[in-house]
């Protein structure tokens, strides 16, 4: 009985360590696929020039600035709303069948296809509102896409909170909202940072809900600027323009012929890996400073 376990250890040690194996190394054999049929395009030339019909000449400009906007829009709506609506269901609501349908239904909407966010939006902000196909209307229509994932992995942090801390805080006469924000908020923001960048990183690739409303495929301008040199110094008008955003971009030179519009494609898509990973570094800092906030 005991050779039969060790023996059933060490199967399940080795089809893990093949599985970890796998993964990784289809995932590095990518990675450095993109490195050397991108690298050597991305230059400055490829940072600040429109699309071409010239794969040399072609630059990512536009969906560059409108990945960057629209992601401004989806943190600035879905973050704050998701992070309150996390603290609301788990630190004040009451336990009834109507919180229990709610944190159900939210659960759910977190693994629904993101073509259906796609379509919700097509309806409510581009034909009901009438917003058109905007930079706002892609950055409500992501917000809502993250909104589930946020929620749910913010829940998490801020139930794995031993209770003994907001016992501790009630005992020292802190109110409900003093327990939240000077205690289980800074304890739980580690992993709410990490819900937060897995849900951004999930939207700035997403490519279904942007085409289903009508983001553009070839672009030669850019939106406004946000900021203005006269009063009120701030501009709200590149909300409501055209846009493409880098994964579009991406289709569309892969989808002509020729071997040099695919090394534009593959230095996008090095471009926006590099973007991710600027992401998920900025957390991994963010975070290592909170904890040792705490710590002090």
């Amino acid at each position: 009985m005991l050779r039969r376990r060790k023996l059933a250890e060490t199967l399940f040690k080795t089809v893990g360590i093949c599985s970890l194996a796998l993964g990784i190394g289809t995932l590095v054999l990518l990675f450095g696929a993109l490195i050397v049929e991108g690298a050597g395009r991305i230059d400055w030339q490829f940072l600040t020039s429109f699309p071409s019909r010239r794969a040399t000449q072609a630059g990512i400009l536009p969906a560059l600035v409108g990945s960057s906007l629209i992601m401004l829009v989806t943190a600035v709506v879905g973050i704050p709303l998701g992070v309150a609506a996390a603290i609301y269901l788990e630190e004040y609501a009451r336990r009834t069948w109507m919180t229990e349908l709610i944190e159900v239904t939210v659960t759910n909407l977190a693994g629904v296809p993101s073509i259906i966010f796609g379509l919700l939006a097509l309806g409510f902000f581009v034909y009901i509102l009438g917003l058109g196909a905007s930079i706002l209307t892609a950055g409500l229509t992501l917000a809502l896409l993250i909104l589930p994932v946020v929620i749910v992995t913010t829940r998490e942090a801020i139930r794995a909170i031993p209770v003994q801390i907001r016992e501790a805080a009630f005992a020292l006469g802190a109110t409900k909202w003093q327990t939240v924000s000077d205690h289980v908020l800074p304890y739980s923001a580690a992993g709410i940072l990490t819900g937060i960048i897995l849900a951004l990183s999930r939207a700035i690739g997403e490519t279904a809900p942007i085409v289903t409303i009508g983001a553009l495929t070839f672009i030669a301008f850019l939106p406004p600027a946000p900021f203005a040199m006269e009063p009120p110094f701030i501009s709200f008008e590149w909300l409501m323009s055209p846009f493409t955003v880098m994964p579009i971009q991406m289709f569309a030179w892969v989808s002509r012929p020729g071997e040099d519009f695919a090394g534009n494609a593959a230095a996008a898509g090095l471009l926006l890996v590099c973007m991710t990973l600027g992401m998920n570094g900025l957390a991994i800092y963010v975070r290592y400073r909170m904890r040792k906030r705490i710590a002090w």
